[in-house]
């Protein structure tokens, strides 16, 4: 099934969401009207994309536990700009101002302290397509392009490409395998970071399932809690709740192919998310034109801590390619 998000609103504006996949499989219900698509696992919501004009980034939220609870938060107070799972940066077009993507909201219009669309800096969808392929575990597919433009969609600066692998585990539990692909198509781009607070990409867990609810941040060296963990090299990181027979939580993996070794980004409030090497990380460097940068990373939603819920085993499937 292939949609492109023009035709979406062009063509089913009106129209019910529409479902595909097997059942007790992946399904995608697709609400053009919302600018959401629904991803369900054996009928029960896993997560949704909001691809909405409306907001400055596209994202998913919520982003849903094994039992069904939601994991992340859409947008924060003191950082309203934390979209619950995002993927931005600060970029510069070559004989152009710089764009801070990654600060999109407040190019909002209206009151700054709660900016509104339009947008000057944003990252537009401009495709979506989707696939499930019931013979191999149920599982699905979402492929999205988007366009990292500035000055109200009048100067394009990235090309985007996202493909999104949906992976059921059973028990609720789920995986995705995610692929982020930059092309700098329309001139040089110097990506300028910042070197404090970003990552590629981001979670932000809501307070339930951060350290002020109790729950754990550990590195695979080991690190516990920010102080352990962030600007600290590792190759995944997991954010759990306590040990107990609710516990659930949700661990990034930098997959192998990616620039190792990179530190993370951590915060105990629920932020968290891999950064690049070093040497692009904090100081600006350039992508040619038609230049290209990518990175892999894995989400384990799981039951458990970090221990019952096999993070580090789940790590070596996915760095051996059997997830």
């Amino acid at each position: 099934m292939n949609r492109s998000v023009c035709s979406l609103f062009a063509t089913l504006l009106l129209v019910a969401p529409f479902v595909c996949g097997a059942a007790g499989a992946v399904e995608f219900q697709d609400d053009p009207a919302q600018g959401q698509l629904h991803v369900l696992i054996q009928g029960q919501e896993a997560f949704v994309y909001c691809y909405s004009t409306n907001w400055d980034l596209p994202h998913i939220f919520p982003m849903r536990s094994p039992s069904g609870k939601s994991m992340t938060v859409q947008k924060t107070e003191p950082y309203p700009h934390h979209r619950s799972f995002w993927f931005a940066d600060t970029v510069q077009l070559e004989g152009q101002r710089e764009a801070s993507i990654y600060n999109a909201l407040y190019s909002g219009s209206g009151d700054k302290k709660n900016p509104q669309p339009p947008f000057r800096d944003r990252i537009r969808p401009v495709g979506l397509t989707t696939a499930t392929t019931p013979d191999s575990g149920g599982r699905g597919e979402l492929n999205l392009k988007l366009i990292w433009e500035m000055d109200h969609g009048k100067m394009p600066v990235l090309d985007d490409a996202r493909r999104i692998r949906v992976i059921p585990l059973g028990s609720g539990e789920y995986f995705l395998d995610l692929n982020f692909t930059l092309t700098a198509a329309y001139g040089a781009v110097t990506f300028r970071s910042d070197a404090v607070h970003y990552a590629w990409p981001f979670i932000r867990l809501n307070d339930e399932f951060n350290a002020n609810g109790g729950a754990v941040l550990v590195n695979s060296e080991g690190g516990q809690g920010q102080a352990e963990t962030n600007l600290k090299p590792a190759r995944w990181v997991d954010f759990s709740q306590a040990s107990g027979g609710t516990a659930e939580g949700v661990a990034i993996f930098s997959h192998p192919a990616n620039e190792h070794p990179h530190k993370w980004l951590t915060r105990d409030y629920g932020c968290f998310g891999p950064r690049r090497i070093d040497a692009k990380s904090g100081r600006p460097f350039t992508l040619q034109q038609g230049g290209q940068i990518s990175t892999r990373v894995g989400v384990l939603i799981h039951r458990g801590d970090t221990l019952s819920g096999r993070v580090a085993e789940r790590y070596q499937s996915y760095s051996k390619g059997e997830l």
